[in-house]
């Protein structure tokens, strides 16, 4: 399968778990009576909701750029991390709520056994879902799903989490009848929420960075001017590099300081040469040269990029005040 293949097989791979695990531990918490696992469910729906979202948005941001989009729709992936972090958000104020509730009003639970059951199946599946996601995720840099991924492996930990909470619900039954340890369940969903507020609030940074245009992360900016540093002397020098995300897509724009003699056609194929090498490390970018004549004007910004040394540099000035001298000798 392709990358696009692969992003929609696994974004299906996970509405369908999220479809299965949230009917069974919706189910079962209702039978059992337990707030933490009815809990787990709501996490699950919201899972699930985030799935779909997920799957929206990596099909959509695959469609090519259009008159109404000329940059792509890779952005529809930040915008939808965004709103599964808002959703996770809600659920997290909903579970505390009514865990509060049941502290204050303890009711007796049934059937624990099955609880525990379920949220080891839980805590599995999503491992094991979560993981798939991480790595296509990370192969084809889709925001969307590296999202999705996180919402499951926050999943694991708090299913595990209610998992504890319930065994030990249940051996203290077993061990010791008189002792009161129902409030072990609310604790364990009120627990299961702050990790839930967490994860929001990494994934609201993650996905809203890059809808602020924020720039390309510190060791893909060293490599393009690493790249751009090894092209001297060809290239003597760059400036006003700038960079930014949308999705997987990359969009990075720089001006190139060249010999002024160089021929139009020689810019061309060297704008082509280096625009082919930074899509072939860096794959989906979009990169836009404005290629410059090194004239010996030596602005504060060419000066920050100028690859020549300081003897080439003065001879480069040197010879564009004589030019200057002399073009102002023939208008007089």
């Amino acid at each position: 399968m392709d990358a696009q293949q692969r992003k929609n097989a696994v974004a299906w791979l996970s509405v369908v778990s999220n479809t299965v695990l949230m009917t069974g531990k919706l189910i079962i918490g209702s039978l059992v009576g337990s707030v933490s696992v009815v809990s787990e469910a709501i996490h699950s729906g919201v899972d699930l909701l985030a799935a779909v979202i997920a799957l929206f948005a990596v099909k959509t941001s695959n469609k090519v750029a259009d008159a109404e989009h000329p940059f792509g729709h890779g952005k529809v992936e930040n915008i939808s991390g965004t709103v599964e972090a808002l959703l996770i958000f809600v659920a997290a104020g909903w579970i505390i709520y009514e865990a509060v509730r049941k502290l204050l009003t303890p009711e007796p639970l049934e059937a624990i056994g099955w609880g525990v059951g379920i949220m080891l199946v839980s805590s599995v599946v999503n491992l094991a879902v979560s993981a798939l996601l991480f790595k296509v995720g990370r192969e084809t840099d889709s925001v969307a799903l590296q999202a999705d991924a996180w919402h499951l492996r926050t999943d694991v930990y708090t299913s595990a989490g209610v998992m504890v909470g319930l065994g030990l619900i249940l051996l203290g039954q077993r061990l010791a009848p008189g002792m009161n340890l129902l409030w072990l369940d609310p604790l364990a969903a009120i627990a299961v929420a702050l990790l839930i507020i967490h994860a929001a609030w990494t994934l609201t940074k993650q996905s809203g960075r890059d809808l602020m245009d924020a720039s390309l992360p510190a060791a893909e900016i060293a490599w393009i001017r690493a790249r751009l540093n090894g092209l001297a002397p060809t290239v003597r020098g760059f400036h006003h590099l700038r960079t930014r995300k949308a999705g997987a897509a990359r969009f990075i724009e720089f001006h190139a300081v060249v010999d002024k003699d160089l021929t139009v056609e020689r810019a061309h194929h060297l704008a082509d040469a280096v625009t082919r090498d930074i899509k072939a490390h860096l794959p989906g970018a979009t990169v836009t040269i404005h290629i410059e004549p090194c004239d010996g004007t030596c602005r504060p910004a060419c000066l920050e990029g100028c690859r020549l040394t300081p003897e080439d540099r003065a001879a480069v000035c040197a010879g564009a005040a004589a030019a200057k001298a002399g073009r102002e000798r023939l208008s007089s």
